[in-house]
C-alpha cells in the first residue's frame, strides 16, 4: 500500500476535487478472462460535486474496503463516503503507471480523467465523483450502484444471454460508444468486462478509459493500442495500426457474439486474423449477419456505428425503421420490461465489507 498523503487539500476541478500534496512531503473459469485488464466495478449517478473549494483530506472523506479488482493501470476497492455512507468505488492508479497526460482546467492530469470528464455526460458512463492527487498516486472516486454485475460475470452465470436480452444490451452499448465519440472520445477497450449492468434497472455502464484516447479524424490511423488482444482487429495483429471506427465496430462483433453464445470467437491471432466463425450457439439469421458484417477481414467492409443502429436485427420488435433509429447520445432508456428471474443474479450485502483499510 502506498504511504498516505500528508497536509493535503483538495481543490476543485472542473467540478471535481483534486487532493493536492504539501511541498515537503516525498477471474478464472472456463470463459476466457483478461485478467490484467479487470476493471472497476462502477456506476451511475446523476449527482455532482459543487465547485466550492474543500478542505478534507482523503482519509478522512472516504473509508476503504475490499479490492473489487485489479488491473495494469490500477487497483480498485469498495469504498464509503464518510459524510453520507454513500457506497463507492475507489481506483488507485500510482504515478509511474501513467504514461499519457493531458490538461483540465489548467492542470496536469492524466489522460483517462481527461476523457472520463469529458464525456460525463454520457448516460452510458460512470459518473466520477472525486479525483485526489498524491505525490506518487491519483485516486479516482466513481459511484457503485449496490445491485451490479459486470457483464462478463453475468454471462457466465447466465451461459450465454438470450436474442432479446443481448439486443436491449448491446444497443445501449452501440448508443453508448456513438455518443463517446460526438464528444471526441474513443475507448479503445470494449468489452464484457468493462461494462457494469445495473441489475435493478437492467441500464449498462461503460467504464474504465484507460485505454482510451482522443477521437481522430476518420483518415488518420492509430499506432499504439493498449485494449485487450481477443478483441484486437486483423489490421493491428498484422499491421500495427487501425483506424477508430473499424476498431470499435469489431470490438463490438466480438461482444455481440459473446453475449448470444457465451463466449469470444477467437483467442489467438492466427484466428484473429482469419475471422472464421463457429457459432456455439444456435442465433438467428439477422443476429448471425450483424456479427458477420462486424467482424469482415477488411476495416473497410465492416459497418459505421450508424449503419450497426439501422441493422434489421436491432429494429425487429423495437418500434423503430431505419430512418428513425438515427444517431443517440448515450443509453438513457430503461429496458422496455424488467430482467427475467433467469437474469437477475442476486446481489449480495456491501454492509460488513467496508472498513477503514488504507490505499
Amino acid at each position: 500500500m502506498p504511504p498516505a498523503a500528508q497536509s493535503l487539500e483538495m481543490r476543485d476541478l472542473n467540478g471535481f476535487c483534486m487532493e493536492q500534496p504539501a511541498a515537503a512531503t516525498t477471474s478464472s473459469g472456463s470463459r476466457r478472462a483478461c485478467n490484467t485488464c479487470k476493471s472497476c466495478h462502477s456506476g451511475h449517478s446523476s449527482s455532482r460535486r459543487s465547485t466550492k473549494h474543500h478542505s478534507m483530506t482523503f482519509e478522512q472523506a472516504y473509508k476503504v474496503g475490499k479490492v473489487l479488482g485489479k488491473g495494469g493501470f490500477g487497483t480498485v476497492y469498495m469504498g464509503m463516503r464518510v459524510r453520507d455512507g454513500k457506497v463507492v468505488a475507489i481506483k488507485h492508479v500510482a504515478r509511474s503507471k501513467v504514461t499519457e497526460w493531458a490538461e483540465l482546467s489548467g492542470r496536469k492530469v492524466p489522460l483517462e480523467l481527461k476523457l472520463l470528464s469529458t464525456v460525463q455526460n454520457v448516460d452510458g458512463v460512470i459518473k466520477l465523483l472525486d479525483f485526489f492527487e498524491r505525490n506518487d498516486s491519483f485516486i479516482y472516486i466513481m459511484e457503485k450502484p449496490r445491485e451490479t454485475k459486470d457483464l462478463f460475470d453475468f454471462i457466465t452465470e447466465n451461459k450465454s444471454l438470450e436474442e432479446s436480452l443481448a439486443k436491449k444490451f448491446f444497443r445501449q452499448v452501440v448508443e453508448t460508444v456513438i455518443a463517446c465519440h460526438d464528444a471526441g472520445v474513443i475507448h479503445r477497450d470494449i468489452k464484457d468486462e468493462n461494462l457494469l449492468v445495473d441489475l435493478a434497472s437492467g441500464k449498462l455502464k461503460l467504464i474504465d478509459f484507460g485505454s482510451g484516447a482522443v477521437l481522430k479524424p476518420d483518415h488518420e490511423h492509430y499506432t499504439d493500442f493498449d485494449g485487450t488482444r481477443v478483441y484486437a482487429p486483423p489490421e493491428w495483429i498484422r499491421c500495427s495500426q487501425y483506424r477508430a471506427e473499424p476498431l470499435t465496430v469489431w470490438s463490438l462483433g466480438i461482444l455481440l457474439f459473446d453475449m448470444v453464445c457465451g463466449d469470444i470467437p477467437f483467442e489467438a491471432d492466427e484466428a484473429i486474423c482469419k475471422a472464421q466463425l463457429n457459432f456455439t450457439r444456435a442465433v438467428t439469421a439477422e443476429c448471425e449477419d450483424l456479427i458477420r458484417a462486424c467482424l469482415k477481414i477488411r476495416p473497410q467492409d465492416r459497418p459505421s456505428l450508424s449503419a450497426i443502429l439501422s441493422h434489421p436485427w436491432l429494429l425487429a420488435g423495437s418500434g423503430m425503421t431505419a430512418s428513425s433509429a438515427g444517431r443517440k447520445s448515450g443509453n438513457g432508456r430503461p429496458l422496455s420490461d424488467p430482467l427475467t428471474a433467469n437474469h437477475q443474479p442476486s446481489g449480495h450485502s456491501l454492509g460488513s465489507a467496508i472498513s477503514n483499510q488504507s490505499i
